[in-house]
């Protein structure tokens, strides 16, 4: 199955992304889809060594099928939706593309947010501890953090992070250059 020449100008408005780079990331998806019917499955993920080491690898995977509509299979275009949240920013270019800084913060809530309720929960901030650091802290330290990260952050006082304290929170974070990745020209 080849991308068409419209495909790739409406996913080049779409995301930003190059006509070379759209092709080359074609090539990787294609390579990963092991089905050939269009559409990567969790698995197919989970043949990326980068992915199989990275402890949020699974919450990563997870990001890719919040985009697919039956939420075991994601085709091309949903693919390169995500990937675009993570393409550098150009200075004073782009302002309504997936990569902006909230779509990069909303991005990075959603990995925190478990269970998808719009609000980071101790519980949950303890579990995205543990998957960083794993059994190096112990679950009495890691929930001591949690408890401190809740106090700074929730300014409500109703014991969630919401995502604008969330956006608070991270004000002199540079976002922008942290979750961008560098694709090939």
């Amino acid at each position: 199955m080849q991308l068409q020449e419209e495909e790739i100008e409406e996913i080049k408005a779409e995301t930003g992304f190059s006509k070379n780079q759209i092709l080359r990331l074609y090539s990787r998806f294609t390579s990963l889809d092991k089905s050939n019917n269009g559409c990567l499955r969790r698995e197919d993920f989970l043949r990326i060594p980068e992915l199989a080491i990275n402890p949020l690898g699974d919450r990563i995977v997870h990001s890719f099928f919040a985009e697919g509509n039956d939420g075991e299979t994601i085709n091309f275009r949903q693919f390169m939706r995500v990937l675009a949240r993570f393409r550098p920013l150009k200075k004073n270019i782009e302002k309504n593309t997936m990569n902006n800084r909230d779509e990069k913060l909303r991005f990075a809530f959603k990995m925190y947010d478990l269970d998808g309720d719009d609000k980071i929960s101790r519980d949950e901030l303890v579990q995205v501890l543990h998957m960083m650091v794993g059994a190096n802290i112990s679950e009495e330290q890691l929930g001591s953090i949690a408890d401190r990260t809740i106090k700074e952050v929730d300014l409500d006082k109703d014991d969630f992070i919401s995502f604008e304290e969330f956006v608070k929170a991270m004000t002199k974070v540079d976002v922008e250059s942290k979750m961008s990745i560098r694709f090939l020209h």
